[in-house]
């Protein structure tokens, strides 16, 4: 492989005229040998006439040029078609190439060598005869076409006149190559010398190279000239522009500095510039505690030493924004009349009493301590029971501003501290952000979802939390961004979740928890009459003449239509019945519509739930079980049956290590009892047991499973049915004590949706029992069971 030589070595070789020290002999066509030494070359192609250097590297190609200088000097040079062979076979040459002379050769320590050549004439390649050590062809000369044509004197005038320009403005060009364009009259020569100094691409070269007509080569290099020359005008536009440029800006900033010193010697450096002379007014206007206002001072004093093109004085400029905008000493006046609260909080929601004596209360006390530092009030309950609405209600009856900050998925810590100024685009945290859209230090601020919090490689968002949250420490939050304590003692912050299990540990303890339960049939339904229906009817343009909606069809559409701890659905039922009203009086005329019971088959779909009861239990081994879940409580059916096997126990149903535990316990308390409770264990190596619990996607845990799990393998083993209006909850020991659990609110309320009649609870939850909505425990009976035998008694139907 042969490339140009950029180096400039050989500028000592060529005598002072630009030729060679010694003069060259001519040489005729008739004189060329039969077989031509080939050389490839990888990014250049050779012209007749041209005059430059070669790198030559591989011991090949030394071996070629050695040979040459020691006999006539001649060679093929040959652009290759893989520019990185060492050693080019026949097949990776072009066909045409250039003829040429070896004027001058050096050869230097590192094995390399540098020659000088000449071009002479265009030569095709006819068949290669050698290939090593290096490549030799026959050839022919590919002498240009013989043309006298007025058109070819005019095409190589332009040429002449627009490579003269290229020359002028191309400083990169050598001497002589300005004086040989100056003198050159032969067209053919002329266009050569234009294609071996323009700037072109291998491939056009190369083109030029294979065509022996004038006047085709000449047409194609004056589009090329014409370019060349708008690419050289443009470029010294740009440079002037930039020059011109880069001169006024330094005039400028001189003139700057100058500036300011003349206004610091007058003491007035504030008039240098009108943004530093507003943002001096809005930090004396602002009230500002002594730290901030330290650190605003000497901010603008930094930004009025700053030349406004810097980037650092843009971002000192939004700095002192956030600093002179946040509300550090602004505040509401609370306006706490309890009577208007309750009033408020009926208004806008329905039931709930427990929750809204606790909110009141909390009312109570801030009107009484102004300065009251905590509690954090958290709401926790299923979704669509009205967490955030709660919220909204507490800030109008104190009458401060509200704000909504929603956590859910939250995984970076700095959306809750913010990002440190050094980092593009830095900004406050949610926090600083929401008190200066709301322009007061005491809002009542709810945190919405905060068990849905995450944390990855960014941080822990939880843990910055701790010290929001954290009534004893959060008079003086750092944000990152503002690197100033502000004191959020002032905010009221509540916050909601649906559980508080995947809430972090020291997050907990600084909250008190108001649980809300799941609602009631009844209350659904004053909720609808009373809250969802009147929006749904103005949302969609009716009403309360247009449509009426009787009691009884709202009954039927809770019972039949949505199964639920809030309203969400219900809420998207009555808009779905609406939208279908809208759109019958809407073709038929304003005429008033009534929802019939009838008609919700035809408007919502045949019933999605069976409102007569729970299923009814017709096989042995199957029990229902109640269960907690963070969207409220379910009834769960739990399946036991016994195969030929090797007494091993089956489990399934995506059971969690602790339920698995609890049928373990069962079938090992029933074994040990089977005597006394009639079960039929015989033959128990020879039999395996499978118990199964439906909605095998869901995963389920928890030891409250456990009196069902025995009630379900009693069932089996005893040969006798369980009750199918009956449904039981509660954690079993090996001794066969019944213990406590939780959520039993929401297992009693699931309970009463699904239509059963009987619930059984460990005795030690009795007190939670009272916590049930009246109007339910009026509908279920409760039984209080300590011990395993009195369960049996009360769950298996006589044989």
């Amino acid at each position: 492989m042969t490339t140009r030589d950029s180096e400039t070595e050989f500028i000592s070789i060529l005598g002072p005229d630009g030729s060679a020290d010694a003069p060259a002999t001519r040489v005729s066509t008739r004189s060329l040998p039969e077989l031509l030494p080939i050389l490839g070359l990888s990014d250049i192609v050779f012209f007749p006439g041209m005059v430059g250097p070669l790198l030559v590297e591989s011991a090949g190609s030394i071996k070629l040029i050695d040979d040459a200088v020691n006999g006539d000097r001649l060679i093929g040079l040959v652009l290759q078609r893989n520019p990185a062979a060492d050693n080019p076979k026949p097949e990776e040459m072009f066909e045409y190439g250039c003829a040429a002379r070896v004027l001058k050769m050096l050869k230097f320590p590192d094995n390399t060598v540098r020659v000088l050549i000449e071009g002479l004439w265009r030569i095709r390649i006819l068949r290669y005869e050698v290939q090593e050590p290096y490549l030799r062809a026959h050839f022919e000369v590919w002498r240009d076409a013989k043309e006298e044509s007025v058109e070819l004197t005019a095409l190589a005038r332009n040429a002449h006149q627009l490579f003269q320009e290229i020359v002028k403005q191309s400083p990169g060009l050598s001497e002589q190559v300005k004086v040989t364009a100056l003198n050159v009259e032969r067209p053919g020569l002329l266009a050569d010398l234009i294609a071996a100094n323009l700037n072109l691409s291998l491939p056009e070269r190369q083109q030029l190279l294979e065509n022996n007509s004038v006047t085709a080569r000449l047409k194609r290099l004056l589009p090329l000239l014409n370019r060349e020359m708008e690419l050289l005008n443009l470029s010294s536009k740009i440079q002037s522009e930039v020059t011109a440029s880069i001169s006024k800006s330094q005039r400028d900033f001189f003139l700057r500095e100058q500036l300011q010193a003349i206004h610091r010697e007058l003491g007035d450096a504030d008039h240098s510039n009108p943004e530093i002379k507003t943002l001096r007014e809005r930090i004396d206007k602002a009230e500002l505690p002594p730290e901030a206002r330290k650190v605003a001072d000497q901010e603008l004093e930094r930004m009025a030493q700053m030349p406004p093109a810097m980037a650092e004085y843009g971002l000192t400029r939004h700095y002192l924004d956030w600093i002179i905008s946040l509300p550090w000493l602004r505040e509401t006046e609370d306006k706490i009349d309890l009577a208007e609260a309750q009033r408020i909080l009926d208004e806008q929601h329905f039931g709930l009493t427990k929750v809204k004596d606790r909110l009141l209360e909390f009312l109570a006390v801030i009107k009484l301590k102004q300065k009251l530092k905590g509690p954090i009030l958290c709401l926790v309950g299923p979704p669509g029971v009205g967490k955030t609405s709660l919220g909204k209600s507490v800030a109008d009856a104190l009458g401060r501003k509200f704000a909504r900050i929603s956590l859910g998925g939250l995984r970076d810590e700095a959306e809750i501290r913010g990002h440190r100024r050094t980092y593009v685009g830095a900004l406050p945290g949610r926090i600083i952000q929401t008190l200066r859209r709301v322009e007061s230090r005491n809002p009542v601020i709810l945190l919405d979802e905060l068990d849905k919090v995450g944390a990855d490689f960014h941080g822990d968002p939880a843990s910055a939390l701790l010290e929001v949250l954290d009534p004893a420490q959060n008079n003086t939050f750092t944000d990152h961004y503002l690197d100033l304590p502000f004191d959020l003692s002032r905010v009221l912050f509540i916050t909601t979740a649906n559980w508080l299990e995947p809430v972090h540990v020291a997050l907990r303890d600084r909250l008190e928890v108001i649980e809300i339960p799941s609602y009631t049939e009844s209350e659904k339904l004053q909720i609808a009459k009373r809250h969802l229906l009147p929006r749904q009817l103005e949302e969609h343009g009716l009403n309360k003449k247009l449509v009426k909606f009787p009691d009884a069809t709202l009954r039927r559409v809770i019972r039949d239509y949505t199964r639920e701890a809030g309203v969400r659905q219900l809420d998207r039922d009555l808009a779905a019945v609406l939208r279908k009203a809208a759109r019958k009086i809407a073709a038929n005329g304003k005429h008033a519509l009534t929802i019939e019971v009838k008609t919700l088959p035809q408007l919502l779909g045949e019933p999605r739930f069976v409102s007569d009861g729970a299923e009814k239990i017709t096989t042995q081994g199957i029990a229902i079980g109640l269960a907690w879940t963070p969207v409220g409580g379910e009834i769960l059916f739990i399946e036991a049956t016994r195969m030929p096997g090797r007494g091993n126990l089956i489990l399934t149903g995506s059971l969690g290590e602790v339920m698995k535990e609890s049928a373990q316990t069962a079938v090992s308390y029933l074994r040990s009892q089977a005597g006394k409770l009639g079960l039929d264990f015989a033959d128990y190596s020879k039999h395996d047991l499978h118990i199964h619990v439906p909605a095998g996607a869901t995963p389920k845990d928890g030891p409250s499973a456990g009196i069902t799990l025995v009630v379900a393998l009693a069932s089996l083993l005893a040969h006798r049915l369980v009750r199918s209006d009956m449904a039981m909850t509660g954690e079993i020991s090996l001794r066969g004590r019944v213990l406590r659990v939780g959520g039993i609110k929401e297992k009693v309320l699931a309970a009463e949706r699904f239509g059963l009649k009987h619930v059984i609870l460990p005795e030690a939850n009795r007190g939670d029992w009272q916590e049930v909505p009246a109007e339910v425990r009026q509908k279920l009976k409760a039984h209080f069971v300590r011990h395993i035998s009195e369960l049996l008694e009360l769950t298996l139907r006589p044989t």
